[in-house]
């Protein structure tokens, strides 16, 4: 159940959200009918949801050491599989969206901040020629998700498990341009602007970064604002759920709010 601050945020966001008659950007427009308004059905990605309807049943309990802000409906080291599908798992037109960005990109070199039990990584990985690296701090999750990735075959996927804070710092010594990101790991706002940070390393004009939970607390809606403003950031997109930055400095300083 959403918070009293989350419902507000909602409210907020609902009375400035504009739909493709409002929208004169010509990219925009094409991103906006391409992406947000693809609503491939869901027969498509049914194998992969097929596996989380299967999680939010699963009743075995793994032992969570919670690095982030965390679901603040979960207590306790020991969590029931359903109980962390329930409460962590990006609903499905949600990573249906992340899918779209990463078709209309041709993204091929893409980074996931944020494992959990590896239901995103699919769909950013459905793309056999991207690969995708995903950082996740909690031993026992990226157990379940490496047991789901070998499920499903993913050989281009690579886990790279341990504290975000330490991983992160040398992934980013690599000098190859990443196409996406998707970060979704510690809901803070100084962490946030870390990682942020870190990414813009290897990331050109094209990229695009997608942020999530940006209206789940007062400090995350601050951090989106912060580099919703930045100086690298030409472009962006408010979902609600998650918001969108674009580093194309063609496209003018553009933000708006919209509707998935």
């Amino acid at each position: 159940m959403a918070n009293f601050y989350q419902l507000k945020a909602f409210a907020k966001h609902w009375l400035t959200v504009v739909d493709q008659h409002s929208i004169h950007s010509p990219f925009f427009y094409d991103f906006y009918t391409k992406v947000i308004q693809n609503k491939e059905g869901p027969d498509r990605f049914s194998e992969i949801e097929k596996l989380r309807s299967n999680l939010l049943i699963n009743t075995s309990e793994i032992a969570v050491a919670d690095l982030g802000a965390g679901s603040q409906k979960l207590s306790g080291s020991k969590r029931k599989l359903m109980d962390i599908a329930n409460t962590n798992l990006t609903p499905f037109k949600y990573a249906r969206l992340y899918h779209n960005i990463i078709r209309y990109l041709k993204a091929t070199n893409i980074v996931e901040l944020g494992t959990s039990l590896g239901i995103t990584s699919l769909y950013l990985a459905m793309n056999e020629d991207s690969q995708v690296t995903t950082f996740e701090g909690s031993h026992s999750l990226a157990d379940v998700a490496l047991t789901n990735f070998e499920y499903f075959d993913k050989n281009n996927i690579e886990l790279i498990e341990g504290n975000i804070n330490s991983t992160l710092p040398e992934f980013v010594q690599n000098p190859a341009k990443i196409n996406f990101v998707l970060m979704d790991a510690n809901h803070q706002y100084a962490p946030t602007l870390l990682y942020f940070n870190l990414m813009m390393r290897r990331l050109n004009e094209k990229s695009i970064v997608v942020l999530d939970d940006i209206h789940w607390s007062e400090e995350m809606e601050r951090a989106w604002n912060e580099l919703r403003a930045s100086q690298l950031v030409y472009g962006s997109i408010d979902l609600f759920r998650c918001g969108i930055l674009f580093f194309d400095p063609d496209l003018n300083r553009q933000h708006y709010v919209w509707s998935l």
